[in-house]
This record gives C-alpha cells, sequence and structure tokens, in this order.
C-alpha cells in the first residue's frame, strides 16, 4: 500500500515534467519545442522566473512553450492561408513526457498584431493519451469555426493560438498567423496532414469538459459542503505530510 510520503513524491515527479505540443496543421510560427538558457550542468540561471537575457541573448529555462502569447515566437513573415468560413487544425501533443491528459483551447486574435488572444473558436476539450511518456500521433479537428459574431473578408490577417493546460496546471502556447482566402487557394487538408491516430502507441482520446451548479442522484444525494472544511482539510493534509517527513 502506498504511503502518504511516496504519493507526495510520486506527485511532485509529475509537475517536473516538461509537456510540448506542435501544429502541424495548418503550421506554426517556428520551432519552440526547446529549452534554453540553463546552467552549464542544467540547472536554472539564478534568477530566472521563464526568461532570462544572458551573454547578449534571451533564455527560456522552463522551456519557450511556456511563454504567453505564442510560445515565445514572434509573428510570423510568411503567413498561412486559412479558409475565410473556418478550417482544419491538427495537433501533435506527445512530443514530451505529461500527457496522457490535457485541456485545450484554441482561440483567435484579429489583425497583424492582435493585442489579445480572447476569441474563443472551440469550447475547452481534454485529451487522453495513450501514455504520460513521449508518443506519436496527432488528432484532427477537420472544422474549426471562427469566433461567435465575427465576419472577416479576404486578406484580412489574425492569429489561431492553440493553448495546453497541463496536468500541473501550467499553460502551454502556440501560435499560427493566418490569412484568410476563398477555400480554393488553401493548402488541401488530407489524411496525410490532419488526421486522428488509431494505434496501440498513438491514439487519442476525447472527454468532454462541463459545468454544473449541483450533480445529484438517488444513489449520491448533494452534499453540502461547510466552508470551515474547505480549509480545514488542506490544511490537515499539510499537517499529516510534515509529520510523515
Amino acid at each position: 500500500m502506498p504511503t502518504l510520503l511516496s504519493l507526495l513524491t510520486f506527485a511532485t515527479g509529475c509537475a517536473l515534467v516538461s509537456a510540448h505540443t506542435l501544429i502541424s496543421y495548418p503550421g506554426w510560427r517556428g520551432d519552440n519545442i526547446h529549452t534554453n538558457g540553463t546552467a552549464p550542468d542544467g540547472s536554472i540561471i539564478p534568477g530566472s522566473l521563464g526568461i532570462n537575457y544572458d551573454n547578449g541573448s534571451y533564455g527560456f529555462p522552463y522551456g519557450m512553450q511556456w511563454m504567453y502569447p505564442c510560445g515565445g515566437m514572434p509573428t510570423s513573415r510568411n503567413r498561412t492561408k486559412w479558409p475565410i468560413g473556418g478550417g482544419a487544425i491538427s495537433i501533435q501533443p506527445g512530443w514530451f513526457p505529461g500527457h496522457s491528459l490535457a485541456f485545450f483551447y484554441i482561440n483567435m486574435g484579429y489583425g497583424n498584431e492582435p493585442p489579445n488572444m480572447s476569441h474563443v473558436m472551440v469550447p475547452v476539450f481534454q485529451i487522453t493519451g495513450p501514455s504520460n511518456l513521449e508518443y506519436p500521433g496527432q488528432f484532427c479537428l477537420p472544422q474549426v469555426p471562427l469566433p461567435a459574431n465575427f465576419t472577416p473578408k479576404i486578406g484580412d490577417n489574425a492569429t489561431i493560438q492553440v493553448i495546453e493546460t497541463a496536468q500541473h496546471g501550467a499553460s502551454l502556447y502556440n501560435c499560427v498567423d493566418i490569412t484568410f482566402a476563398d477555400p480554393s487557394e488553401v493548402a488541401q487538408v488530407n489524411s496525410s496532414n490532419c488526421y486522428n491516430s488509431s494505434g496501440p502507441n498513438d491514439k487519442i482520446g476525447f472527454n468532454l469538459v462541463f459545468t454544473s451548479t449541483s450533480l445529484s442522484s438517488e444513489a449520491y444525494p448533494s452534499i453540502q459542503l461547510n466552508p470551515a472544511l474547505s480549509i480545514l482539510g488542506p490544511l490537515a493534509l499539510a499537517i499529516a505530510a510534515w509529520l510523515w517527513l
């Protein structure tokens, strides 16, 4: 039977894994799947808060994809054409460990340099990967709609931002800069660039995410939580963990 100490150690280890994702279609701003800015022995340079400046260059000791917006990448000079009425997006989530579960958001920012990326394209959803280690494969959303009440013109620019919320609560950011175009002018979507992996080592599933003010049934009646317990519960766990160490 696992002890409290072993469970806490396991949870800490899970929080330290690196998680990265890639937009395989229609593309991305650039390769930000790397970690630099660490000391020669691999440790974090003291004073780093996700980004540092050393010897005339920027470093991302925790990885570029943690940086908002767009994982630290500048706006693309060569934009990708994307259908005027919405189109496909394909994502590879398993490049690094830590992707057996993850939440995904897909938002849009308007214009050449969007002031924000808050315009929702699809509701948040959760993926289930085949392993918490690295795995191949991707998933495809063949028709991602435009944000509500948004009607662009052919030739308008925008940015699509894909956000992954990792298991430990931090977010990864990736972007593709697009120009709206007639579908006939857009790169064809086919089984080689937008597909859902189905093999035993790369199959990716989906879970719906919903909210509710109450969940009850005859077997599980609604529970009224005492506000004091919501504070005492975590406090008791912290004290127990300290005693077990």
